[in-house]
């Protein structure tokens, strides 16, 4: 069972569905109970990253997140979800993330000039770390749809497993341990998005 943590901000419906599509069960759940019971867990997001932030501690679910990956537990972050693995963000201020991943997240805009932002539509990946259990059914140059007007600067090169050009190398799949996340939006990235979260589901198992 994998849990898709709902704490108010995400696009849960289209994910819930995709891993239907996959056969993988999940269970839309912002319950602590439910949550520790699950083999696995998804945390989405859209929106801004203080908003997100203030809602997970809010609820307390930071705290329930990070305990059931200390215990070894696989975490998947999706979009906003993968920037609040970090450490902090500079979205509108200053903001602590789950420190769950080495670094920073920093506005588009300071690395990228002359093209729009948000960095919006499909892009092609550059794996990094084809070992990594989260692709082991795509390739490189595989395409999945971005969405995001801010970045995930990786502290430690080794926890960057794939970019994508967008003026510069933009992260967009991370990884750490159990700890994996996914700039783009793996439910909106047609068959590419589906193996992805194909691979997540077997994790572990």
């Amino acid at each position: 069972m994998i849990a898709i943590i709902d704490y108010g901000v995400g696009n849960l419906f289209s994910l819930s569905c995709s891993l239907k599509k996959i056969g993988a069960e999940s269970v839309i759940t912002g319950d602590k109970d439910i949550i520790a019971a699950a083999d696995k867990l998804i945390l989405p997001g859209v929106g801004a990253f203080g908003d997100a932030a203030a809602k997970l501690r809010e609820s307390a679910l930071d705290l329930v997140i990070k305990r059931e990956v200390d215990a070894g537990k696989p975490l998947l972050g999706i979009c906003l979800g993968m920037q609040l693995l970090f450490d902090k963000s500079f979205e509108y201020g200053e903001h602590s993330g789950l420190g769950l991943i080495g670094g920073e997240v920093r506005p588009l805009s300071q690395f990228v000039k002359g093209l729009k932002i948000p960095h919006m539509g499909w892009n092609s990946l550059d794996i990094k770390n084809k070992g990594n259990k989260l692709l082991k059914y795509i390739s490189d140059g595989d395409y999945v749809y971005f969405v995001h007007s801010y970045c995930g600067v990786c502290k430690r090169s080794e926890e960057l497993i794939a970019t994508a050009r967008y003026g510069i190398d933009v992260t967009a799949v991370v990884s750490q341990g159990n700890v994996y996340g996914t700039q783009f939006h793996p439910e909106k990235s047609g068959d590419t998005g589906l193996s992805i979260l194909k691979a997540f589901s077997e994790i572990g198992d």
